[in-house]
């Protein structure tokens, strides 16, 4: 991604697109009850909190009356539904893994399979972005949720540490064209959650090849534990190697997801919080998804950006378009073309 002289002044950049991930499926419900909600009218009502805060791309997951992470398509169906009538302008972007919570203690903490994932294209109402995960990879999320954030919450518990310790994200290669073969010809854009360079260079090939023929929305998971870690290096890179047309948005945890928020949002890219993120600010205080979004738009401001409406934020996404080949793709990321036979050094863009 280039960078002019003036790239860094907020009158050349995007308005900013606040991701809210609220759900949350790591936490048990009393982990933080304030925030962390139940019912479906808690979780629609969420969504609207979130909305009215300045977030205009909700991630979805959803829970049983019970608290647990809900694995039933029929539930996604129902909440995609509820916030749809509620804030029909926001993105609603489904996780790709449905729930990796553990169905009961001592169980493994794991996405689901490779068939059920699939179904993700099939829902009704449709999102507008699915996540996609790029490589198969270890998703070790307690490498990084230090014991002293951890005390008096569910993942305190060994058995709840070891389960989430041991997590994988499947996402080889056939089911990876697959799925995308799905979501696009069900009209849901995906958002590509990227672990590390090596999977922003597998999507790369992907798009030379005509696999995916769409826009390049893109966040940089930087969690450690087989993702990238939280080193600011990590990211640049990311940043430096994206399209050019690539829209970027950062992720990462607790006490790293405000820092990774404002050097986004300083270099013209978008942030993304929540209790999936975080529960705490950084001061170790409890902190909703509400009040983490509202830290955003603070720091927007202060850097002198605006906040993306729903509309907005769908044009910044390009929701809803496709592109007809490789090469339309490629030329509409501000990627290099395919070389031709016989062609020397770098293709040039026209």
């Amino acid at each position: 991604m280039q960078f002019l002289d003036d790239s860094l002044h907020p009158e050349n950049q995007d308005k900013v697109v606040i991701t809210t991930a609220p759900y949350g499926p790591e936490w048990a419900p009393e982990d933080f009850p304030e925030d962390i909600p139940v019912t479906m009218e808690e979780q629609i009502q969420k969504a609207v909190d979130c909305y009215n805060a300045g977030a205009t791309v909700l991630h979805l997951h959803v829970r049983e009356l019970d608290g647990k992470g809900s694995k039933r398509l029929s539930k996604f169906n129902e909440l995609i539904a509820g916030v749809r009538a509620r804030v029909p302008d926001m993105i609603i972007q489904v996780g790709g893994s449905i729930s990796f919570a553990p169905e009961d203690d001592g169980q493994a903490a794991k996405w689901l399979s490779d068939d059920t994932r699939h179904m993700l294209a099939d829902l009704d109402p449709k999102p507008d972005q699915v996540t996609v995960a790029i490589n198969t990879t270890q998703m070790n999320i307690m490498e990084l949720l230090y014991p002293e954030y951890l005390e008096g919450t569910s993942l305190a518990s060994p058995m709840m540490h070891a389960a989430y310790s041991e997590m994988t994200v499947p996402a080889g290669p056939a089911w990876v064209a697959e799925h995308l073969k799905r979501l696009q010809a069900s009209g849901i854009q995906p958002h590509f959650q990227l672990t590390g360079m090596h999977a922003l260079e597998t999507l790369d090939r992907l798009v030379r090849k005509g696999v995916y023929t769409g826009p390049l929305n893109l966040t940089w998971i930087g969690i450690g534990g087989g993702f990238d870690g939280p080193n600011p290096f990590n990211f640049m890179d990311f940043i430096r190697r994206a399209p050019d047309g690539a829209c970027i948005t950062a992720e990462s945890l607790l006490k790293n997801v405000l820092p990774f928020n404002m050097m986004a949002m300083a270099m013209g890219m978008h942030p993304r919080c929540g209790t999936e993120d975080t529960l705490i600010g950084q001061l170790g205080q409890r902190m909703t998804s509400v009040q983490q979004i509202e830290q955003c738009v603070r720091v927007a401001r202060e850097l002198g950006r605006e906040i993306a409406s729903g509309k907005e934020a769908r044009a910044i996404y390009r929701i809803g378009v496709q592109y007809k080949d490789a090469e339309e793709t490629l030329r509409m990321n501000g990627m290099a073309p395919n070389r031709k036979r016989g062609q020397k050094n770098v293709p040039l863009r026209t």
